[in-house]
């Protein structure tokens, strides 16, 4: 049931690296799923966890794993991934279908869940070369709605009340992500450290605690065929209560960074493409969101020096040999970009104004 490379473009063969033996597995997805597992391969995406496509007489289904090798602490929290999926999967909130999680290290060497197989459309640039000009709009209104949704959810009566603290969000994030960048650094990066010193002195006042993703991109959802709806977001390891203008911020990494350096928007001619401008996606989002909360510089700098410290652990783990995806090391090389775009922004170099919605 091997499934020909040539129609499979978002997987190629199981990395040397990730490779495992596949004879437990097998057993315990039979004892899971009533189904026989046929074959392996390994989804592109996945710089963190590796995620892999599962072919079965049943259908195909999707395994996420953490990394093998020494791993940064609290990194690679695949338990966490799967509990907010499930309490997820019971509300609007578009996530895959949670299958079972397993954290017998002796199945597959590293903890691992497996989850259905969502049959959809996934961007990798902000442009949307790959849909008409007519549906961008549209789909850029979906990954709106979707987040308005996610903030939207009631994470006491989900069961979430001890899924993160309720206080100092910011404070606790620029810790950990103070101490992953130290801990993962083989470079140089003084905009990061820059940044770890100004983000703690300079936290505005919280806008609320609802769950947030912590890695909220348009490579991160999946989306319908043929229409512009988002039918699962992935990839939840970096997901906590905390403030909600974290992960808006973070969705709005393209409108503040180049075409060059990390593939953004700026200096495009958004009217053009058929694209909703800056202002235009944040109102989308207030929108459907019935909270009033305001935006501002910090948030797009503290989003930016988190995901250029992500990146910088993307290179660590590249130049280690164990990263989950080929392309490792040049996703790496942007942590520079990304993290200089953030001091710019705090230093006034890059203008993004205060938006308030009170």
């Amino acid at each position: 049931m091997t499934a020909p490379a040539s129609i499979l473009p978002e997987t190629v063969p199981v990395r040397e690296a990730l490779r495992f033996d596949p004879a437990r597995l097998r057993t315990l997805f039979h004892d899971r799923c009533g189904a026989a597992l046929h074959d392996i391969r390994q989804m592109r995406g996945g710089q963190s966890n590796p995620t892999f496509l599962l072919f079965t007489d049943r259908g195909e289904y999707v395994l996420r794993k953490q990394p093998p090798g020494d791993l940064l602490p609290s990194a690679h929290a695949i338990d966490r991934e799967y509990r907010v999926i499930e309490a997820l999967s019971h509300t609007d909130v578009p996530v895959p279908r949670p299958i079972f999680y397993c954290e017998d290290r002796s199945v597959i060497g590293t903890p691992f869940y497996v989850m259905e197989c969502l049959k959809g459309r996934s961007f990798s640039s902000p442009t949307l070369q790959e849909v008409a000009r007519s549906e961008r709009r549209a789909i850029y209104g979906a990954m709106a709605d979707t987040l308005a949704r996610l903030h939207r959810a009631d994470w006491n009566a989900l069961g979430l009340s001890d899924y993160g603290r309720h206080d100092d969000y910011y404070a606790r994030q620029i810790g950990r992500w103070t101490k992953q960048w130290n801990a993962s650094r083989t470079r140089d990066n003084p905009w990061i450290d820059n940044l770890a010193e100004w983000l703690p002195k300079n936290i505005p006042q919280s806008n609320g605690t609802t769950i947030v993703h912590g890695d909220f991109k348009l490579d991160n959802m999946v989306f319908h065929e043929t229409e512009p709806r988002v039918i699962g977001i992935l990839d939840w390891e970096l997901s906590t209560l905390g403030d909600p203008m974290a992960d808006l911020a973070y969705s709005c990494i393209p409108y503040v960074t180049g075409a060059g350096g990390y593939r953004g928007l700026m200096g495009l001619d958004l009217q053009d493409l058929g694209i909703p401008d800056h202002d235009a996606y944040i109102a989308a989002y207030f929108s459907k969101n019935p909270l009033r909360h305001s935006i501002r510089p910090f948030h797009y700098a503290f989003a930016l020096f988190r995901r250029g410290v992500i990146i910088e652990g993307v290179l660590s783990r590249a130049k280690a040999g164990n990263a989950s995806n080929s392309d490792a090391r040049s996703v790496g090389e942007r942590g520079l970009g990304l993290s200089r775009r953030g001091w710019e922004i705090v230093s006034g170099k890059v203008d993004v104004e205060p938006t308030p919605f009170s």
